[in-house]
């Protein structure tokens, strides 16, 4: 099967960029793939294709970020290269932050649905589950109901796609409800990495408390950077901060006026982007993983790299978190996200029994590897299939 996937790829920093690069090298690995074509956004560096049988990748890096014309340069290149099936990575701002060229983006697999291709869309995002404020998207009330009614129009079009899937049991349902369409199916996130038992030990040294992502708009650092200093001034045991990640595109500047604001607090420190061949070793040298979230909007990648690993978390019990812990069966330690004494109690209880972490660790760690990615890439090829069975047999009973 030769397949396409419609994907922002590393050295990328567009969203969802790391999930595109699992994606992809699962799919390659995949003895049902004999060609992917990746249609990815153009980069300066070459494609991070350090993983087996990458002689199956034909790349085609033709769209940019926030580009009018990637509309007509992805529907041109499958027009070309006529694959199988095409499989879309998304989410809302996918294909850009300013208004036309994410809408248009997101109009493309009707599109290529029209011209007969067999497509599948990974919707990582619904906007029914959005806190728009929360996510710095709007703070006006008739700016939210302008973008609801243009979101709701746009997943309209996203619908008309041969199968949509989502990552969370409660998009099937309020899509199915409100848009009326039985093409919506769950397909988990999956793990990135399908990695060897952990050690769930940790390294000689400070204990390191992680954040790790885009932080800025529902990701505040602040809350857990005066949690750990309420724990320091009841604690001697040496204990860091790592901030992992990048300012959100919503808000720039956001981690430097962090880094300004807490000059004066010892231990924390802000890596910056984290490159891919670096991630394993900035969650293994991490104690726990905390999500100092106010709001979700969609599937966790962060905690299902934290399972991967076999990290504790710490964790709001709110919004997406909270149904991922109850469907995939990952564990954490639970706080009030406006609360710093609240999360500071939180990081206590894992840091103060070692068991406690353990246990945590592993049973996020049995989650992970329950749906490793090798086993999500399974479920989309059987889905491809489905997808051209049916077709095949609507043209029988139509030539009948």
């Amino acid at each position: 099967m030769k397949v396409a996937i419609i994907t922002s790829f590393p050295p990328s920093r567009v969203t969802l960029n790391e999930y595109g690069y699992h994606l992809v090298k699962n799919f390659v690995q995949n003895q049902e793939v004999s060609e992917l074509l990746l249609i990815t956004d153009k980069t300066k560096e070459p494609k991070q294709l350090d993983f087996d049988s990458s002689y199956k990748v034909n790349v085609k890096d033709c769209w940019s970020f926030n580009s009018y014309l990637n509309f007509f340069s992805i529907i041109k290149t499958v027009l070309k290269e006529k694959p199988d099936a095409v499989l879309f990575n998304l989410q809302f701002v996918k294909f850009g932050d300013k208004k036309i060229p994410a809408a248009m983006g997101l109009l493309i697999p009707m599109f290529l649905k029209l011209f007969r291709f067999n497509t599948v869309v990974l919707l990582h995002n619904i906007l029914e589950q959005v806190d728009l404020e929360s996510a710095g998207f709007t703070k006006n009330k008739l700016a939210s109901k302008i973008y609801n009614a243009i979101g709701t129009n746009l997943t309209k079009c996203i619908l008309k796609a041969d199968l949509v899937v989502v990552t969370i049991s409660t998009y099937v349902d309020v899509l199915g409800k409100k848009y009326k369409t039985k093409n919506v199916s769950l397909i988990p996130h999956g793990s990135f990495e399908k990695t060897q038992t952990p050690n769930f030990n940790l390294p000689a040294g400070p204990k390191k408390v992680m954040a790790f992502g885009k932080f800025g708009t529902y990701k505040k650092v602040e809350i857990l950077i005066e949690a750990i200093e309420i724990i320091r001034q009841k604690s001697s045991e040496a204990i860091e901060i790592v901030i992992a990640g990048t300012n959100s595109p919503n808000t720039p500047g956001y981690l430097e006026s962090v880094q300004e604001k807490y000059a004066h607090v010892p231990g924390i420190t802000f890596t910056g982007y984290v490159e891919e061949n670096e991630v394993q070793n900035i969650f293994n040298d991490s104690a726990m993983v905390v999500f100092p979230y106010t709001s979700t909007t969609g599937s966790s990648g962060v905690l299902h790299q934290a399972g991967s690993y076999g990290k504790a978390v710490v964790m709001p019990d709110l919004g997406d978190l909270s149904l991922l812990v109850k469907e995939e069966g990952y564990q954490g330690e639970f706080f009030n996200p406006e609360c710093a004494e609240s999360l500071a109690a939180a990081i206590e209880a894992i840091l103060n029994d070692n068991e406690y972490r353990i246990r945590l660790a592993t049973t996020n760690y049995r989650a992970a590897s329950a749906l490793s990615m090798d086993k999500i890439v399974g479920m989309y090829l059987r889905s491809f299939r489905q997808i051209e069975y049916s077709k095949l047999e609507k043209k029988l009973v139509g030539n009948v």
